[in-house]
């Protein structure tokens, strides 16, 4: 069985999501009461529905948008290579919030969260991550800080558990993504483009 990836040069859909967080950052920083009007909150969100939707193109510090959107990058653009820009970006938006519906439903079981105010593309972006595990299990990768190739879905397993036991991290949305992603793998495993057997 013999592996090629169409690249696909209409990065088009990549910039614009990445561009809507990037201006959401900027209004941050000028408008930081913003992000309770677009941060999820478990005990709110039936109030403020579309915070579902909106905290996964929240970020409220520079290294938190640009690990995201580094990472997003990465995993968007080979995603969009293997199954094309529509399957993409429903990935992002789906997984996205799929995560934050985790965090809720966790919530509910340990009510202390129901007040904490989540934002943040990484639910999304592990949608990716664990879409691109499943269609490509062998693909070899850096994950910082360790300088040595492993499989992809070995570094996605360890930046969930780093990023789990740091405090302040929605690991549930993390979950919740991941999971997300690695159903649609399953679902688009054999419709992948550019596979030829």
């Amino acid at each position: 069985m013999y592996y090629r990836v169409r690249r696909d040069d209409n990065l088009t859909p990549i910039w614009v999501i990445m561009g809507i967080n990037v201006l959401i950052f900027l209004l941050l920083l000028f408008k930081q009461d913003m992000v309770y009007f677009l941060g999820m909150q478990p005990a709110s969100v039936l109030a403020m529905p579309w915070t579902v939707i909106t905290a996964m193109f929240t970020h409220a510090s520079f290294w938190h948008i640009l690990a995201n959107m580094f990472t997003f990058y990465f995993f968007a653009r080979f995603v969009m290579g293997l199954v094309g820009t529509r399957f993409m970006v429903i990935i992002y938006l789906v997984g996205g919030i799929i995560g934050n519906i985790f965090f809720i439903l966790i919530a509910l079981i340990f009510p202390d969260n129901m007040y904490h105010i989540v934002i943040g593309a990484s639910g999304a972006v592990f949608a990716l991550g664990g879409t691109l595990a499943v269609l490509r299990p062998t693909l070899r990768v850096i994950a910082f800080p360790i300088p040595i190739p492993m499989p992809l879905w070995v570094a996605i397993l360890i930046g969930f558990v780093i990023l789990s036991i740091i405090p302040g991290i929605a690991w549930q949305a993390h979950l919740g993504g991941v999971v997300c992603g690695v159903i649609f793998g399953l679902f688009l495993r054999n419709r992948a483009r550019g596979i030829i057997y």
